[in-house]
Order: structure tokens, then sequence, then C-alpha cells
């Protein structure tokens, strides 16, 4: 075997393993595959053969991310209306013994604590407490002492500590539960919708100025139950349709129009048998990664034109 195919022998290996850290520290699909192929492009470039090529290609897809997510904060900063992560289908890191763990790190709720640390806390949290890298790894990695970064995940955990989401609800149970929500979204039950709902639920979307929003903030369980039964047997009815699907390692869906184009997901937050918060990713700039992307203005258009029709014309 040549030098070069074993390197990209072993960097396919690790590949799940460093999206994984990418996506967990930009929370974006496409930056992080992006890190991921500069990591590449610096192992195939190097002449020096690594002691350990694991440490070596998570130490640089590291410090990659750290320099994406700097930059990337004057533009989350500017965005209009709510920032949350590209939605994410499959986690391509798999460890059946931490299968829990990893899908709470990756859902949207983490994900949005996680950008309120900076981008070494960031990096040093999610390759301590998510991927249990050793204290000598990750300095290294970031280029701090041991000391220095034992200190930053100290900060990393305090931040996180009060509001970190923890989804004590087993995999079946969040799962029947979402069934439920689906069937009575579908059916436009107002009453079914809210009783799955936490008396304090949200509702949100984002669509960052270029999609419209199918709710934005909506508060409360009678407010979101009715939102939600309005809107959405609405868009079955001009062929909007969706499918049962983990967004993020939680329930969710993916909705598509009838040309079968990706037009938002939903995800689901699920604690004590109820759903506590709903966000909608709608701007199609996060959406590409899911295959070609819907015209969400000309589903509302017709969605709008639709229920004129049928409500007819005013005495």
């Amino acid at each position: 075997m040549s030098e070069t195919d074993r390197k990209a022998q072993e960097f396919e290996e690790l590949r799940p393993l460093l999206f994984s850290i990418a996506y967990r520290i930009l929370g974006s699909v496409g930056e992080a595959e992006d890190a991921v192929q500069e990591t590449w492009l610096r192992y195939d470039g190097s002449a020096t053969r690594p002691t350990s090529t694991k440490s070596f290609l998570s130490a640089t897809v590291t410090r990659i991310s750290i320099d994406v997510l700097r930059s990337a904060r004057v533009r989350r900063e500017e965005y209009v209306g709510p920032w949350f992560p590209e939605p994410l289908l499959s986690d391509p890191y798999q460890d059946p013994a931490r299968s829990v763990e990893l899908a709470d790190s990756v859902s949207m709720a983490a994900l949005l604590l996680l950008e309120q640390l900076s981008p070494l806390e960031r990096a040093v949290f999610v390759l301590r407490e998510v991927f249990a890298f050793g204290f000598d790894e990750i300095a290294t990695t970031v280029g701090r002492s041991e000391s220095a970064c034992r200190q930053l995940l100290v900060r990393a955990r305090r931040h996180m500590a009060d509001r970190r989401p923890r989804f004590a609800a087993d995999r079946q149970e969040r799962q029947e539960l979402a069934t439920r929500f689906f069937d009575a979204l579908k059916d436009g039950d107002v009453g079914g919708l809210r009783e799955l709902l936490a008396a304090d639920v949200q509702f949100v979307g984002d669509g960052g100025g270029k999609a419209p929003q199918l709710a934005r903030a909506v508060m409360g369980a009678d407010n979101v139950a009715r939102v939600l039964g309005t809107v959405f047997p609405w868009l079955i009815r001009i062929d909007v349709s969706f499918e049962p699907h983990e967004v993020n390692g939680q329930p969710g869906a993916l909705f598509r129009d009838r040309d079968g184009k990706v037009l938002h997901t939903l995800a689901l937050d699920v604690l004590d048998g109820q759903i506590q918060t709903i966000r909608a990713v709608i701007n199609p700039d996060k959406l590409t990664h899911l295959g070609p992307v819907a015209d969400a203005w000309a589903v509302d258009r017709e969605l709008r034109h639709a229920r004129r029709r049928t409500a007819g014309p005013t005495v």
C-alpha cells in the first residue's frame, strides 16, 4: 500500500469522529465538512508521520474549527431573527456505549448553549465532555497549558450547568410522544396538540430573513397549539408532506413540497413527558445538505391563496 493510500484509509476511518468534533464546535454542517476537508489537505501535505493519527487529525480539525468559529461569530451577531444550528439528521460518529450522551450533546438546545461559550471554551468542552480526550491532548490542541485547559473547562461547565438540557425520557417514550404529536399536527387537532405541550412551550422559526416565518417565538400551550393546528393542515392540503425523522438526536420531521424538495425541519425538545420547545429551520441556506430545497416563498403564497379561496368573499 502506498503512503498516500495508507493516509487516505486512516483518514476515512477517522472522518466520522472529525466531522462530529467540527459540527459540535461550529453548529454548521457545511462548515464542519469544509473543516474536515481542510484537515485532509493538511494531513496529505504533511511529510511527518504522526505518533498518533487520531490525535493529529483531531487536533487539526479542532484548530481549524476554532478559527472558523471566531469569524462566524460576527456573522451570527448580524443574523436576521433567531439563529439555529444547521439540522443534522444523523451523527456519523457512533459509539453504542455512549449513544444517549452523544445525542444529548448534538441537540439543538445543547448547541445553542455552546454558542454562549468562547471558541476556546467550546473546543475544550467538546473534546473533554463529549469525546473524553485527555487534558494533555487538549492542551496540545488548543496551545494552552493543562492547567489553563482545566480552568477553561471549569468556566464552560459553569456556563452550561444551570441550563444544560437533560432529555431524561427514553428513546421509545420520546418517539411515542412524537408520533402522537405529528398525528395531531396532520389532523389539525388543537386539543390533542395542547395535551402534549408544556404550559410554557415555545415554537420558534429560523428563516434568516430568507424564508417566511411560520412562527416566531410563539409562547404558551394554547397559542402554539392553535398556530400549529391552523397552519399545518393547510400545508398538507397544498401537498406539503412530512416524514418523521430524528433531527439533532431528538424527535423531529423533515417537510417537503409537492415536488419532494426540502421545505423545512422541525425538532422537538421532550422533557417530563411533554414537548418543551419546537424549533423550525426554514432558512434555505441551512437545508442544502439535505437535498434540493423548496421555494418557501412560493409555498407561502400558495398557502395564503388557498386559505383566501376557501374563505370566500366577505359580506
